[in-house]
């Protein structure tokens, strides 16, 4: 029971880090107590703790909270031991001013597809990704070009549902995800139109670990409007090079494709 308490506890200063991550820079302790489902005093009490370990500050002066250094060092420690940034973002850059798109990295951990960097198009119409975002496995290209290439639980896990639609063009069933991650896993990269969000056709690539498996994505997200069919084919072609390159990287020389984990 103390255990669970324990970790009822972090997940909640977990969600308020999460929380300041987002939208103002500084926000205001009832703002932070109402988003969250929390009374002001428990609210309150989480910040002193996270404050006290350096992951949120509070402004002397406004009285409102922000992020604290902490968070970043933090950031710097996970990628001192494993510099998956640094190897991939020469990657995306080159990759956005290849094609003026949008180009975005995701990496794997268990809460999901989470999006850790973003080069916007400089065009003014472009599609934006936000930093942090998690993408949904089946209705993304991201997603579907992960579960091509990832073990079978987590692939299964997926494929049982739900399967939540965003737009009216959202993949809805098991059959379908499934013939999709098969034509992805085939061709090296997926195609995504529309799943997410209405207007946005993305392409992605998986970034392969050491034993063959994903654990990341890089993609292309651009109006659909604007894409022709010559250049899906490109953007296919350009992200699965630039995944390869990224994984070369990390691991010296590219995973094989679906190696068992010992």
């Amino acid at each position: 029971m103390e255990d669970q308490i324990r970790m009822g506890t972090v997940s909640k200063a977990i969600t308020l880090l999460e929380m300041l991550g987002r939208g103002e820079p500084e926000t205001a302790l009832a703002d932070l107590a109402r988003r969250a489902g929390h009374d002001k005093a428990t609210t309150r009490r989480l910040l002193v703790s996270l404050i006290a370990h350096g992951l949120v500050e509070q402004d002397e002066a406004t009285r409102l909270y922000r992020l604290g250094a902490g968070v970043a060092r933090l950031a710097l420690m996970r990628e001192a031991q494993f510099p998956f940034l640094r190897m991939a973002v020469p990657v995306v850059e080159a990759l956005a001013a290849e094609t003026n798109e949008t180009v975005h990295l995701s990496e794997y951990s268990k809460r999901g597809l989470i999006t850790v960097h973003v080069v916007e198009s400089t065009r003014a119409n472009r599609v934006s990704v936000q930093l942090g975002e998690v993408l949904p496995m089946h209705a993304t290209a991201s997603g579907i070009a992960f579960l091509a290439f990832t073990e079978e639980r987590i692939r299964d896990a997926v494929l049982a549902g739900p399967l939540p639609a965003f737009t009216p063009h959202t993949i809805g069933d098991a059959k379908t995800l499934a013939e999709h991650v098969a034509a992805a896993r085939a061709r090296g990269h997926s195609t995504g139109s529309q799943g997410f969000e209405e207007g946005v056709l993305s392409v992605a690539a998986p970034i392969l670990g050491a034993d063959g498996f994903a654990i990341g994505i890089i993609a292309v997200a651009a109006p659909k409007v604007r894409v022709q069919k010559g250049e899906i084919e490109r953007y296919g072609a350009s992200v699965a090079a630039a995944a390869r390159v990224i994984s070369e990287r990390l691991f010296g020389r590219q995973g094989q494709p679906g190696l068992k984990r010992a």
